[in-house]
């Protein structure tokens, strides 16, 4: 599929004719229409494109994308595995040594048909089967980046000076489900996120508009905050990045503590789960990244053919339950696997 020429779709815009390819953070403050992805683990691609006009998401085409069978998922953390990781993680907290870490799993099965491998078909069939605010495709073939995602959380909004981000924390089927941890999660995160901002913003600019509001998603609801600060004089997309990366909700608190223990505990990289996807518009001094969740990528160049990815965790805290946490990843993963293998359809009136 190297022969797809290279395209981003983020809000309803087309972006073609890719111009330039860095990844210096300091080109998202010169010129031009940017699609944006970072890797979890900082790895940062920025691509600038000359055509970008309003196009909305096509159609599913046939044939355009064929999916994993069902049954080839297999994941970097088993459900003993990843059960032992929130034990561990409980175990930190109660020597003091972070409040709250969001446990991760990289899930990986092969794709049959490399002809049939377009992360952009993939982005029809979840705009059809999972629609999401952040959902958008970067099809770079050439430099390593194929990613569709259909993610429900903000990362960092930027409107001339004024910075927004909308952590989410704390997930369940339906409103009942969401327990007095969810809430307390949530506060901690908002508390992270404003700490972040407030490293890059104005002084006292830093507020909380909203605090655990309820939104609903296909399949389950969120609890969602929004934080909001004005960048300081001086500062751009390369400051706020290194202020603010990686987002707080998918790592854990206090930040730097968490991912020092899920360095230990996850045994794959995240990639570009976890990190960031968007896009800029420097010219216009706005940009939208989200948190790239729900996220699937393409890996290529392995021997048995092209690999398709997908991340999925929970924050755990004290009040972790550990089989419920893994549950959450299960539930989260779900709806988005079967879209992608193609069996959503025949399914939707089961609960997945």
């Amino acid at each position: 599929m190297h022969h797809l020429p290279p395209l981003a779709r983020f809000g309803g815009l087309l972006a073609t004719d890719l111009r330039d390819v860095t990844s210096d953070p300091a080109a998202l403050e010169s010129r031009g229409f940017w699609a944006v992805a970072a890797d979890f683990e900082g790895r940062l691609t920025c691509a600038r494109f000359g055509d970008v006009r309003p196009d909305p998401v096509p159609a599913p085409r046939p044939h355009a994308w064929r999916g994993p069978a069902a049954g080839t998922w297999t994941s970097s953390l088993g459900r003993a595995a990843y059960v032992e990781g929130v034990r561990r993680i409980r175990a930190a907290i109660a020597r003091g040594e972070v409040y709250q870490a969001n446990l991760c799993r990289v899930l990986s099965a092969p794709l049959p048909d490399p002809e049939a491998a377009d992360p952009e078909a993939l982005a029809a069939l979840l705009a059809r089967g999972n629609p999401a605010p952040y959902a958008g495709v970067i099809r770079l073939p050439a430099h390593g980046v194929e990613i569709a995602t259909a993610s429900p959380e903000l990362f960092l909004r930027r409107e001339g000076r004024v910075l927004t981000s909308g952590p989410i924390k704390g997930t369940g089927r339906t409103e009942a489900d969401l327990l007095e941890k969810d809430h307390a999660e949530n506060v901690m995160i908002v508390d992270l996120v404003r700490n972040d901002l407030g490293r890059i913003c104005a002084s006292g600019s830093v507020s909380v508009p909203a605090l655990c509001a309820v939104e609903r998603h296909p399949g389950l609801v969120h609890l969602v905050s929004t934080v909001r600060g004005e960048l300081a004089e001086g500062a751009g997309w390369p400051e706020l990045l290194a202020a603010t990366f990686p987002p707080g909700s998918v790592t854990g608190a206090p930040k730097s503590s968490a991912l020092r223990l899920l360095a230990d505990l996850e045994p794959t990289p995240r990639g570009p789960y976890c990190g960031g996807a968007g896009w800029i518009d420097a010219d216009r001094g706005t940009g939208e990244l989200a948190v790239a969740i729900r996220t699937f990528w393409i890996e290529r160049g392995h021997a048995a053919g092209p690999v398709l990815k997908f991340g999925t965790g929970a924050g755990i805290t004290w009040g972790s339950d550990p089989e419920r946490e893994w549950r959450e990843t299960e539930l989260k993963a779900a709806r988005l696997l079967a879209v992608a293998s193609g069996t959503y359809e025949e399914s939707e009136g089961s609960v997945l």
